[in-house]
């Protein structure tokens, strides 16, 4: 249990950072949604939708690359040196080519009247990409609080300017032209424009704090190695695009293919958008849990019977996102407030995109298999899969469905791919997962849901459904407990509740 007791320790560190980036970055939510029309809020979202495709040409699997190799022999300066000096040459090579035909892509995420907006976005993930050597350094030498305080420090810096640019600058520029801010702000830009300049800001902040990192770097490149690393990493660019295309393509297909005017179209993204945030819980679990997960699975590897070890994660995994879906769709009357009345149309949206959710971190979890086996072409195939079944859904329903069709589309996108990995890894690399009694877990927890959904149509009071919540929650770790009692007596923190 050691090697799992410290991978929840280090999940619990990334965790921190996330969350609290991301909460942090959440808080700011219903002052967006509130600050800017809903047909603001949508060009946002569109011009957010575009960076993680950037962020997938840039990397080109690098990160995962460097935690492959770094689990082997090799001098672990040389692949630090090359995979940040390529990181480096691509960066600046990709991103002056973009900048060149920043108003095509404008045009492509439907906002062809703003490419200042794409322009300013170059330049982040031009900056964010410079980060992620260093970043998987940090997470591969074993020191997330230094992680996490980069990461947090930048996303203040973030919430600050947008504050001070939105509520200050731009108010004070519009009210008296003769100000400081009035020298600075540009009123007749889109409000949106100074939050990507606010984005770019918690860019330069982030690098800045990994400075001693970056500064660590010789520029020089192993020829042999890249070239292994390049055959590995390749492939990776596929499940990366592939799995953009399932997360965050959906806003964009949206816009393009729901019927109505331009502003309906932006105000329906933005509705589907806000709405996805408040799968916060999950995403932002998964999210920690795969920063301190792929060093770990590596590192693994190499040990007596990796298989045991990836199978009790999977366990523990499915147990705690479970009851995440419970504690988010049980009590989505409260959730609801992080985001402004007027969106909360779309709340229908969010039970779909939890178990969606679910279903991805299911997926990464099954994922080591191709990556420890060196057939990253698999991921690829499969991540493909995922995205035609995203595109196929979206094209023939979003005209009459609308951001339903969205979700829809990336459950059984997600769903899917959850499958395939689970069927095609179990050939190449069997792990003993005790799948029946996982799927057992993610069913009574939907069943909950909907037996909490039943009691709350017909007891209307707000306090009576949170405490049927309450109870039904309860009953369900109580359930897990008494089943996984002496797994749970192993654990930290969590066997002193526990009679041996």
């Amino acid at each position: 249990m050691s090697g799992i007791k410290k991978l929840a320790g280090q999940t619990i560190w990334y965790g921190v950072s996330s969350i609290a980036a991301r909460f942090l970055n959440y808080l700011v939510t219903p002052y967006l949604t509130n600050v800017l029309t809903s047909a603001d809020y949508g060009k946002m979202s569109l011009v957010y939708s575009v960076l993680p495709f950037l962020n997938v040409l840039f990397t080109y699997g690098m990160e995962t690359a460097y935690f492959r190799f770094s689990s082997k022999e090799e001098s672990k300066n040389s692949i630090y040196n090359t995979t940040a000096t390529s990181i480096i040459i691509s960066t600046f090579l990709f991103g002056f080519t973009l900048l060149l035909f920043h108003k095509q892509l404008a045009v492509f995420a439907g906002i062809g009247n703003y490419p200042e907006l794409i322009k300013l976005s170059i330049f982040i993930i031009m900056l964010d990409t410079l980060t992620i050597i260093p970043f998987a350094k940090l997470r591969h030498d074993g020191r997330p609080r230094k992680y996490a305080m980069a990461k947090i420090s930048g996303i203040l810096a973030y919430l600050f300017f947008t504050y001070l640019f939105l509520s200050v600058g731009y108010v004070e520029a519009k009210n008296n032209p003769s100000s400081f801010w009035a020298k600075i702000i540009n009123t007749s830009n889109n409000p949106v424009y100074y939050i990507v300049v606010a984005n770019l800001i918690q860019a330069i902040v982030t690098l800045a704090f990994l400075y001693k990192e970056v500064l660590a770097i010789r520029f020089k490149i192993d020829a042999k190695l890249w070239r292994q690393i390049m055959v590995y990493s390749l492939p990776l660019v596929i499940v990366g695009m592939g799995g953009v295309v399932n997360e965050t393509m959906d806003r964009i297909m949206l816009k393009w293919w729901v019927p109505g005017t331009n502003e309906f179209k932006e105000t329906q993204v933005a509705i589907y958008s806000a709405c996805y945030k408040l799968s916060i819980l999950i995403s932002l679990f998964v999210q920690a849990f795969r920063m301190g997960a792929e060093p770990f699975f590596f590192k693994q590897a190499g040990s007596e019977n990796p298989q045991r070890t990836y199978a009790r994660v999977m366990k523990f995994f499915v147990i705690v996102i479970s009851i995440m879906f419970l504690v988010v769709a049980l009590y989505l009357p409260i959730w609801r407030y992080f985001i402004a009345e007027k969106l909360w149309s779309g709340l229908k949206v969010v039970p779909i995109l939890l178990l969606a959710n679910m279903f991805l971190g299911i997926y990464y979890n099954l994922s080591i298999w191709f990556k420890l086996k060196n057939k990253t072409a698999a991921g690829a195939w499969i991540t493909l899969t995922g995205a035609a079944i995203t595109v196929f859904i979206n094209f023939v329903f979003i005209k009459y469905y609308s951001y339903m069709a969205c979700a829809w589309a990336t459950f059984f996108c997600y769903g899917s791919m959850m499958v395939l990995s689970f069927t095609w890894g179990q050939k190449e690399y069997k792990i003993p997962y005790a799948w029946k009694k996982l799927i057992a877990y993610m069913v009574i927890a939907v069943l909950l849901f909907f037996i909490h959904k039943g009691l709350v149509s017909v007891i209307t009071h707000l306090w009576a459904g949170l405490g049927i919540a309450t109870v039904l929650l309860l009953c369900y770790i109580w359930f897990i407990a008494q089943v996984e009692k002496k797994e749970l007596v192993k654990l930290p923190f969590v066997g002193k509740y526990f009679t041996a």
